[in-house]
């Protein structure tokens, strides 16, 4: 179980893309490391290809690594951490600030 899931919103802590914010696409758990929309932008030269007819030069987001990454909390609406509770049998990832459940399928439900 992971703090930073797929779905999440978060914001870059540190590095040369401090502040920016965006969705979680992807998280790689072997490398520690998550795929966000909009951060982290590379340069990339493609071939031609059926894919990329005309080849040249696109932008591609690269993993940055889990521990740069801070979760927004959906609640308070703050830059904050996850911590885990137990509920029950259910283990849940909680925001430090306003102690409300991170997990969205249940913020969809209030």
């Amino acid at each position: 179980m992971e703090k930073i899931r797929k779905g999440d919103t978060v914001v870059v802590a540190k590095g040369r893309d401090r502040g920016k914010v965006g969705p979680v696409i992807k998280v790689i758990i072997s490398s520690q490391k998550a795929l966000v929309d909009g951060v982290n932008i590379y340069k990339k030269q493609i071939k031609p290809s059926k894919k990329y007819p005309q080849g040249g030069i696109i932008d591609m987001s690269q993993p940055i690594p889990v521990s740069n990454l801070r979760i927004i909390c959906p609640n308070c609406k703050k830059m904050t951490k996850a911590r885990f509770k137990n509920l029950g049998k259910e283990k849940r990832r909680v925001c430090i600030n306003c102690k409300e459940i991170l997990d969205v399928t249940n913020v969809n439900a209030k």
